[in-house]
């Protein structure tokens, strides 16, 4: 079991200097090149906005750069193994403070360490306005309100970017989206029926994305979101059984996955405004 860090806890974990402040900390990465290069699953208690220099990212879905930003939320466990110090700037902020901020903010509720990958005029953006905080940040009296502002302007300027980086990598993306519906249609269509009902989830870790990352990615492309996708496809499987087979409706509810028939005529009749009887006889 991954122990549980508050702010200071976690900067001198990760042989930062820090204070014993729990509400917001700035760290300038350059001046600790003795910062832990490697780490055991670690939880935080607090949102962490980092963004790094000189450093290798390997994932199957992102062709990176050397300048990243990541975002974790409290709750989210996270690790790491860097071969050599890196340089950029963090800052660490209670959650309380940024409640507003990521309110209706989706990818701040990523949860698999996801990096979003800058271009140089955002890598500008978001230095200029990480090293400002960091400046108010060393003032002997520093501004807890202009520290919070500084954060909310990086997280609004992070949402633009996130949006560009789908339509930017919209190739690799599509694969992800056409690998989706490929995984999709062949579960629903196992001849040995679905042990469990599909889950965003279960779609998202094939991908190696987060479930929230993976839901944005497929609605920004497609329209529609992949929960909508898994439901459109179990009531079309559920109404080619309906029309072509001579099972009951409890035993299509089975191989469908759901664990109550009563579940499955609840789902059908919520999205086609009819039981599944009734559409049979129809």
């Amino acid at each position: 079991m991954s122990r549980i860090y508050d702010i200071p806890g976690f900067l001198k974990y990760i042989n930062v200097k820090g204070t014993n402040s729990d509400i917001i900390q700035v760290v300038h990465y350059d001046e600790h090149p003795g910062i832990l290069l490697k780490s055991h699953p670690s939880k935080i208690d607090f949102y962490l906005l980092a963004l790094k220099d000189k450093i290798e990212v390997q994932s199957p879905i992102e062709s990176m750069s050397d300048s990243y930003l990541y975002l974790d939320k409290p709750g989210n466990t996270i690790e790491w193994d860097m071969k050599s110090p890196f340089s950029g700037y963090a800052i660490f902020i209670n959650e309380k403070l940024l409640n507003k901020a990521v309110k209706d903010v989706s990818f701040a509720n990523y949860d698999r360490h996801e990096a979003l990958f800058l271009t140089q005029e955002e890598k500008d953006t978001l230095y200029d306005l990480f090293s400002k905080a960091y400046i108010e940040y060393k003032k002997e009296n520093y501004s807890k309100e202009v520290l919070v502002s500084y954060t909310s302007l990086i997280i609004s300027y992070t949402q633009i970017y996130y949006e560009r980086q789908f339509q930017a990598r919209s190739k690799i993306y599509n694969k992800v989206v056409a690998d989706f519906y490929q995984e999709l249609e062949a579960c629903l269509n196992n001849p040995n029926g679905i042990s469990e009902l599909p889950s965003v989830a279960y779609f998202a870790g094939k991908a190696n994305l987060s479930t929230n990352y993976f839901g944005d990615l497929i609605k920004h492309f497609t329209g529609t979101s992949p929960i909508d996708h898994i439901h459109e496809g179990i009531i079309q499987v559920a109404k080619n059984k309906l029309r072509q087979t001579k099972l009951s409706v409890s035993e299509i509810a089975y191989s469908l996955g759901f664990d109550y028939p009563t579940y499955f005529t609840r789902f059908f009749r919520q999205k086609t405004g009819i039981s599944p009887k009734v559409f049979r006889n129809q």
